[in-house]
């Protein structure tokens, strides 16, 4: 049996294989971001008057925005809904949510024609109040404040400020009701970006409710992530795996996705749009798929018995994630139509950029955890 006390480093050394890959992956990326800034956007991507948003804006930001979830999801099991035992996965869960979200911020200036006038978003003669765009810019940004805010305890506590760390502690009740209300904010906002592209979206994505749809999967992938790094990290560091909190983790997110697929089959059935998941296309064929994603967990994780399995809890995670990415993937690019004469596919540049962006967010967690107390300090006993 292991137990947790306090958070410390894991400790070990900084260069391996994986930060190795990963920080040359990191270089790659850094040298074609130069010479697109230099050079614009047409000089390393496949983007067009058709097709605005590439794989940058869908998957770096709509993607990997919900895929930094976790840290809202924990927060509000943990602070919300007092449910305390949860509180050694704050810590990992909000590094993975302050890497991601950082990242998905800079990804949105990497898609940016003009990017050297982002600093219109925040000038007071600039603001369109009505815009989706300004309030999940502002929204984001400010997340991305607080979450920085939310970790410094991790880091007063590495240099050992405990006098800074405990005044700040009076104020964190503050961040961490803004770092959920902020969250549930954009990420629905997001959502109703399909809205605004009007007859564009394909009628299996193109509906009312898809800001909820956005928040439910938001929720359920910040759970899954959660899931994937805590097998991922006690593998990788050889630690004892936290079952006791994941197993009825992974109860509470099959009863959101419970909720998701009852909300996503109601809704194309009343819109009477179903019969058109059943055409032989490439749409209806990744509609079943993304729904498969959501619903096949049930039969992996779906008894008490199953949730005490690692194995099955990781391959349930990797599904959900994958099926929130597909929602997004399907809406903003696949099931995306502006008309004749226009196609896209993400250059080999784009590619390796978004693979970058991945290998940042690894790289930088590994340093972290390495070196600051943010996982659950391992007990001596196994």
């Amino acid at each position: 049996m292991t137990t947790h006390s306090a958070p410390a480093p894991v400790g070990g050394p900084l260069l391996n294989k994986v930060t190795f890959i990963a920080g040359v992956l990191v270089a790659l990326m850094a040298a074609i971001l130069l010479y697109r800034f230099i050079f614009g956007l047409g000089a390393v991507t496949d983007l067009n008057d058709g097709y605005p948003w590439g794989i940058w804006i869908v998957v770096d930001v709509m993607i990997g925005s919900a895929l930094a979830c976790g840290g809202f999801s924990v927060a509000m099991l943990v602070y919300i809904f007092n449910r305390g035992e949860y509180h050694p996965l704050v810590r990992p869960a909000l590094l993975a949510s302050l890497l991601g979200y950082t990242l998905a911020g800079a990804g949105v200036i990497f898609d940016l024609g003009r990017w050297w006038n982002v600093w219109n978003m925040y000038w007071p003669g600039s603001v369109n109040l009505n815009s989706v765009m300004f309030e999940v810019a502002i929204c984001i940004t400010a997340y991305i404040v607080v979450m920085w805010i939310e970790f410094s305890p991790v880091v007063l506590e590495k240099f050992g400020l405990k006098d800074l760390k405990r005044k700040l502690n009076k104020y964190l009740f503050f961040l961490v009701a803004l770092g959920t209300l902020l969250p549930m904010m954009h990420q629905s906002s997001l959502g109703t970006l399909w809205v605004v592209l009007g007859q564009q979206v394909h009628p299996l994505w193109q509906t009312p409710v898809v800001p909820l749809l956005f928040l439910l999967t938001a929720i359920i992938m910040g759970y899954a992530v959660v899931l994937f790094e805590s097998c991922l990290a006690s593998a990788a560091y050889r630690r004892g795996i936290e079952m006791k909190l994941l197993t009825p983790l992974a109860k509470v997110m099959l009863g959101v996705v419970a909720a998701y697929v009852a909300v996503r089959l109601g809704d194309v059935i009343v819109r009477g749009v179903i019969g058109r998941s059943f055409q032989l296309s490439l749409e209806g064929l990744m509609f079943w798929i993304e729904m498969a994603c959501f619903v096949a967990p049930f039969l992996i994780i779906g008894t008490e018995n199953q949730r005490r399995n690692p194995a099955r809890l990781f391959v349930a995670g990797i599904l959900l994630i994958l099926g929130g990415s597909f929602l997004r993937l399907n809406g903003f690019l696949i099931g995306y139509d502006t008309g004749a004469g226009f196609r896209y596919f993400p250059a080999l540049p784009e590619l390796l950029v978004t693979l970058g962006m991945f290998a940042t967010e690894v790289l930088i967690y590994i340093l972290v955890t390495r070196r600051f107390p943010v996982l659950p300090r391992e007990g001596a006993a196994h």
